[in-house]
């Protein structure tokens, strides 16, 4: 099953994508795709409606952030020994975590905002994890339970801010808009094994990453695991994975970064696409008295 939200941002309305790619209104049976609608439960019963019997979505169809209510939003870094490699930095024993604030987050296809005075504004297709069920000190073998599905990510990062600035990486990793999700959550029926899904991205046409989540260093279910037991996941929590090799950070023999007008395409297998345009930071408009 594939869920959605669309519309205008701040004013999305859940959906389904049917067999034909199309979407079918759900907000006649739910309110929006967040807490409680996220459950096991609640998810069977979404599954056992017929989307021919649904309305199909009409206005505006532009997808947003596949789940609304998010409180976390956990990113886990270096989970890939190629990437940690091109890093110049070793693999880490255990899971390396950070945030991205969740205001960054954003529709699949949104322009991304380069920050003011930028110097490193970088790519990062990634596996995301939603939480359907509150987690606690779980399991590895019972963590996949508290998985509602999986999406598409790109952990866009600012590498000035995330590796020059200090010792701590989220402030290179939240700027406004770097959280594009979507365009669909994929429950984990029709997602398959999450260690086993293709991924790619290229800049301006040209491909720069081509991976696969089977080489991660730690997998989705010892992460949830592991971050259970020092948080409690709740539903609409997001969790992005890591990154395979091919980012701009690791470009041989020199670096490279986006800039205003390049587009990033990304996609994982199963999951969905996403297309952003990159654009230059403009000052906000003067406030009306």
């Amino acid at each position: 099953m594939k869920l959605c939200r669309y519309g205008s941002p701040n004013a999305e309305k859940p959906g389904i994508v049917d067999a034909d790619g199309r979407i079918r209104d759900l907000s006649g049976v739910v309110a929006d795709l967040a807490g409680e609608v996220l459950s096991p439960a609640s998810l069977a019963r979404l599954a056992a409606i017929d989307p021919a019997t649904l309305p199909l979505a009409t206005g505006d169809l532009r997808y947003g952030p596949p789940v609304a209510g998010t409180r976390k939003f956990v990113a886990i870094g270096l989970n890939y020994a190629d990437h940690a490699a091109e890093s110049n930095l070793s693999i880490p024993d255990e899971p390396v975590v950070f945030s991205k604030w969740v205001n960054c987050i954003q529709g699949p296809n949104d322009p991304v905002v380069i920050p003011k005075e930028s110097r490193k504004t970088d790519w990062e297709v990634e596996l995301g994890v939603v939480i359907g069920s509150h987690a606690s000190h779980v399991s590895e073998a019972d963590a996949l339970a508290h998985v509602a599905g999986y999406c598409v990510v790109n952990d866009v990062s600012e590498r000035h801010w995330q590796v020059e600035r200090g010792p701590t990486w989220d402030k290179g990793k939240g700027f406004p808009t770097f959280g594009p999700v979507g365009p669909w959550l994929v429950t984990p029926d029709e997602a398959g094994d999450p260690q086993g899904l293709s991924m790619w991205l290229s800049v301006n046409d040209r491909p720069m990453q081509n991976g696969s989540s089977a080489t991660m260093i730690f997998t989705v279910a010892q992460i949830i695991a592991y971050l259970s037991q020092f948080m409690t996941l709740e539903p609409g929590d997001i969790i992005t994975t890591g990154t395979p090799p091919g980012v701009g950070l690791g470009q041989k023999p020199d670096p490279w970064y986006l800039k205003p007008g390049d587009v990033v395409t990304l996609g994982i297998e199963r999951l969905g696409e996403q297309r952003q345009d990159f654009v230059a930071w403009q000052a906000p408009a003067p406030r009306l008295p």
